[in-house]
């Protein structure tokens, strides 16, 4: 009888973990999310993430600078939320159903890497 929970609990341990791997089957890729945030982000963000895009300058809310220690802080759940949903009375908007899930995963790679490059 043990056998037969220690199997049952085996296979359902293995259900919950491919069910939870199926949010992206690859890891997050920095190139993928390069070619994302140059296409979509660059613009209010800059090349190097220090906010300072060409559309920045017209926003009343500047964009985050991933350099400052306050975007390092952030854990990378809390970036995708931010992409996802965007940022409420900010010109950050949703990109849920524009990007999709890898894509955004991808990004915060991207931001990962450009948080630790100096000018």
């Amino acid at each position: 009888m043990r056998f037969f929970w220690l199997v049952i609990s085996l296979v359902a341990m293995a259900l919950m973990t491919s069910i939870v791997l199926r949010a992206q089957d690859y890891p997050p890729d920095m190139s993928r999310g390069k070619a994302v945030y140059e296409r979509h982000c660059v613009s209010c963000h800059g090349a190097g993430g220090w906010g300072d895009g060409p559309s920045a300058v017209l926003l009343r809310i500047p964009p985050a600078n991933f350099h400052r220690f306050s975007s390092f802080l952030k854990s990378d759940e809390e970036l995708l939320r931010t992409i996802e949903h965007g940022v409420v009375y900010s010109p950050m908007h949703a990109w849920r159903g524009q990007l999709t899930d890898g894509e955004m995963q991808d990004v915060v790679a991207y931001i990962r890497l450009l948080s630790q490059q100096s000018r």
